[in-house]
C-alpha cells in the first residue's frame, strides 16, 4: 500500500493519519510515497521524509500496489504524480481520494461516470469540472468500481479504518479503532452541517489582522511520538489564523510506526513560544477534540468552529468540551457522527 504525497505540499492530516492508521493494523506493508526523496513539507505543519518515491516504489513492487492513498496535495495535477496514480490502477490498484485529494483524482479524469463525494470546500469547482460524476451526499466515503473518494480531512480516520477492514476483516478493523480511541468508521455525515457562518468568518478576520496577538507553539517531538495525535495536534493549532506551530527536536526523529520527522527547529535554538505536547496519556484520535476544546478557551468558541469546519469535523458551539473535559473523557470521541 502506498501513501501518496507531493514534496512541495501535503495535508498534514491525510498524510499521516492514513499511514497510522495502516502501519498500525499490520495489515499490509505500507509506504509512504512521494515523486522525489526530499522531504515532503506537510500544510499546514510539519515535514516528514517519504520512505520512497515514486521510481523506488516501482522498482520494489513491480505489480504495482493493491492500494493507493492520494493526499490532498500542492500542486493537485503533477504530471508525474497523475501519470504515477493512472500506471498503479492500470495495474489493479484500488485508488483512495482523502478530502482535496480527491481534486487530484479528479485530474487523473478517474471519476468521469462514478459515484463520488468530496471535500465541503471544493463542491463547486469539483462539480463544474466532473459534469458526469454523481455527487453523493450525506456520505463519509463513497467506493465506485475500484476508486475511493471522501469529504473533508478527518474522514481519513474513517477511511482508513474501512481499509483494514477489507483488507483483515472487521475483528481487526475493530482492534485497531480501540487503539486509537474510535467506536465508529462507518459512512454516516451530515453534508450539510459544513459551512462557514458568519461568526466563524468574522472571528477568522479578526485573528487574521492582529498580527501583535499571533502566537507559534513549538511541538517537542521525542522518538517513538505517535503520528496521528501529532498530525492532529499541528494540524488544528494551525488553522486559528491566530498561531502556528513549529516541530522541534535536535535532529530527525523516527515516529512510532516509522516515519521520520524532519523538525523545524533544533532543541536548542530559542523557542518560539509556549509548547504543545501531543496527548500522550489519551487515545490518539481523542488529540483533535482536545485541541478544539483548548483552542475554544484561549481564542473562543467561535474559532474553534471555524478549525472544525475546516477539518469537517463535527463541532457543536451551544455545548463543547472543555480542555478538561476531553481530558477526562471516559468514552473514544468518533471520527464520523
Amino acid at each position: 500500500m502506498a501513501i501518496l504525497g507531493h514534496n512541495d505540499g501535503t495535508e498534514t492530516t491525510d498524510y499521516l493519519i492514513p499511514y497510522g492508521v495502516l502501519a498500525q493494523s499490520d495489515a499490509a506493508d505500507v509506504l509512504a510515497v512521494a515523486p522525489e526523496a526530499r522531504a515532503v513539507r506537510l500544510k499546514p505543519a510539519l515535514s516528514v521524509k517519504p520512505q520512497a518515491t515514486l521510481d523506488e516504489f516501482d522498482e520494489r513492487y513491480p505489480q504495482g500496489a493493491d492500494y493507493v492513498v492520494v493526499a490532498a496535495m500542492h500542486p493537485r495535477n503533477d504530471p508525474r504524480v497523475i501519470a504515477w496514480i493512472k500506471a498503479q490502477q492500470a495495474r489493479g490498484a484500488i485508488i483512495v481520494g482523502v478530502c482535496s485529494g480527491v481534486r487530484t483524482l479528479s485530474a487523473a479524469g478517474l471519476l468521469a461516470g462514478r459515484r463520488a463525494t468530496r471535500y465541503w470546500y471544493d463542491a463547486n469547482d469539483m462539480e463544474s469540472d466532473n459534469p458526469t460524476t454523481q455527487w453523493v451526499q450525506d456520505r463519509r466515503y463513497v467506493v465506485d468500481r475500484g476508486v475511493v473518494t471522501t469529504t473533508g480531512i478527518t474522514a481519513s480516520m474513517p477511511v482508513s479504518l474501512a481499509l483494514v477492514e477489507a483488507i483483515a476483516g472487521r475483528s481487526k478493523a475493530m482492534e485497531v479503532a480501540r487503539h486509537f480511541g474510535v467506536s465508529e468508521w462507518d459512512a454516516r455525515h451530515d453534508s450539510d452541517a459544513f459551512g462557514f457562518n458568519g461568526r466563524m468568518l468574522a472571528a477568522a478576520a479578526r485573528n487574521k489582522v492582529a498580527v501583535w496577538s499571533h502566537e507559534t507553539f513549538a511541538i517537542w517531538v521525542p522518538a517513538g511520538t505517535d503520528e496521528v495525535s501529532l498530525a492532529f495536534t499541528a494540524d488544528a493549532w494551525s488553522r486559528t489564523f491566530r498561531s502556528g506551530v513549529v516541530s522541534v527536536s535536535p535532529e530527525p526523529v523516527l515516529l512510532r510506526r516509522g516515519l521520520v520527522l524532519i523538525p523545524d527547529q533544533a532543541a536548542s535554538d530559542a523557542l518560539p513560544g509556549p509548547y504543545l505536547d501531543p496527548p500522550s496519556q489519551l487515545a490518539p484520535a481523542q488529540a483533535l477534540p482536545l485541541a478544539l476544546a483548548s483552542i475554544s478557551e484561549r481564542y473562543g468558541q467561535h474559532t474553534a468552529s471555524f478549525v472544525a469546519t475546516q477539518l469537517e469535523y463535527p463541532w457543536s458551539e451551544r455545548a463543547p468540551l472543555t480542555a478538561s473535559e476531553a481530558r477526562t473523557a471516559g468514552e473514544p470521541q468518533e471520527m464520523s457522527p
